[in-house]
């Protein structure tokens, strides 16, 4: 398709400035007009109000109206996409993750974060796994299996596409193998086992931006007193108990967590702590439980995911961490986070803060955490932040 074929959107003046300076979104307000076939999902062009070239992206009809592809004039989108799906492969590979024979999983696409907005892919040990939060990406699925079969090869032996509900709630529309059919696998972790169902399990399956954080705790764990709390499919409490952790207590409101926990654990046998499990909401429970805890791990689902909810996730986050300091020993540790994007480290870190004031005890930070390098922040793009973290002694 030729670029004069393309719909064409004009921005008012004055809009351009954040587009020359590559933050990947136009927002609908800053545009003054547009020109052709403008659908939900189209590859569009963007320019100034004076004609200049700016961008070329996928259109959609939110606040987020364009999402933007490349700063230079694109004639070949598949060409584009290979090319950022190896350049993608390429980044995992620099930090160790595609040949490791301790690490089978990790995420090769992170949305912007690889100039690849609206697109998430995790590698579960040959089983893509994508999610689509564009119509556009929607639009391109199979130009992404061509081009992960074209680096993976026989690596490759299923794709499964889980976009259907961020895309389409209110449709019929339902989540399918693009290539391959396999509903679970087991992966290697550093080490650890771990079955994966990224067919019904959150996000794709598994949460890969804490594998180096899970490592951290291991580090901290040996003879320790430990809960997980949230812990979803139990990752920070297998790598405790591998590490030796005399107790492990895993607390979550979902029966089928509990069940994966347990599953998990028993994928990793030699133990010799002790491993309990609470199906129950973790705010009670860690009003009622024991305050003898050496570590315990704060990590809850986003409380806010508008900005409006910003204000009320930021007063749970308070609450939440006041508790958690109150129920650990004298040189205990807290590992708590926040995935919430709209909650900024700086708000986080106060709420953290408040509740330290209202234990009323002494509480040092040990270690700042974020996402991992599979999971990267494009420099232009700060809102690809969303993974906060804190590593609190409680004297």
């Amino acid at each position: 398709m030729s670029q004069s074929s393309r719909p064409r959107l004009t921005l008012r003046r004055h809009k351009a400035e954040a587009l020359r300076r590559f933050h990947p979104w136009v927002f609908s307000g800053a545009i003054q007009r547009s020109e052709g076939d403008l659908a939900d999902g189209a590859v569009v062009e963007v320019y100034d109000d004076e004609g200049e070239f700016l961008a070329v992206g996928h259109y959609g009809s939110g606040s987020i109206a364009v999402k933007v592809l490349a700063f230079e004039p694109v004639e070949d989108m598949q060409a584009l996409l290979q090319a950022r799906l190896e350049a993608a492969y390429a980044l995992r590979q620099q930090v160790g993750l595609t040949e490791n024979p301790q690490t089978n999983c990790y995420r090769l696409v992170n949305a912007e974060g690889d100039g690849l907005p609206g697109l998430i892919i995790d590698w579960y040990n040959g089983v893509a796994v994508m999610q689509a939060h564009s119509l556009g990406m929607y639009q391109q699925r199979q130009g992404i299996v061509e081009a992960l079969q074209a680096i993976y090869g026989a690596r490759l032996t299923a794709l499964y596409d889980k976009s259907a509900p961020q895309l389409f709630r209110k449709s019929d529309q339902v989540d399918e193998y693009l290539l391959g059919e396999s509903s679970t696998g087991e992966v290697l972790e550093n080490g650890h086992r771990f079955l994966v169902d990224w067919e019904t399990g959150q996000k794709t399956g598994f949460f890969l931006d804490q594998r180096e954080h899970r490592a951290l705790l291991g580090r901290y764990a040996q003879g320790q007193k430990v809960l997980n709390s949230f812990c979803y499919s139990g990752g920070f409490s297998v790598y405790a108990l591998q590490a030796g952790a005399r107790q492990v207590d895993s607390v979550d409101t979902s029966v089928k967590a509990i069940d994966w926990t347990k599953e998990n654990i028993t994928r990793n046998p030699e133990v010799s702590g002790v491993h309990a499990a609470f199906t129950e909401e973790v705010f009670p429970f860690l009003k009622d439980c024991d305050a003898d805890y050496d570590v315990i791990v704060l990590d809850p689902p986003a409380f806010a995911k508008s900005q409006s909810a910003r204000h009320q996730a930021v007063m749970a986050y308070k609450r939440l961490n006041q508790l958690a300091i109150a129920k650990l020993r004298p040189g205990g540790l807290l590992f708590t986070f926040s995935c919430s994007q709209v909650v900024l480290p700086e708000y986080f870190n106060g709420a953290v803060m408040a509740g330290a004031i209202e234990a009323g005890r002494p509480v040092k930070i040990l270690h700042h955490l974020t996402q991992p390098p599979d999971h990267p922040i494009s420099i232009y793009h700060p809102e690809g932040l969303y993974l906060k973290g804190l590593v609190l002694r409680v004297d």
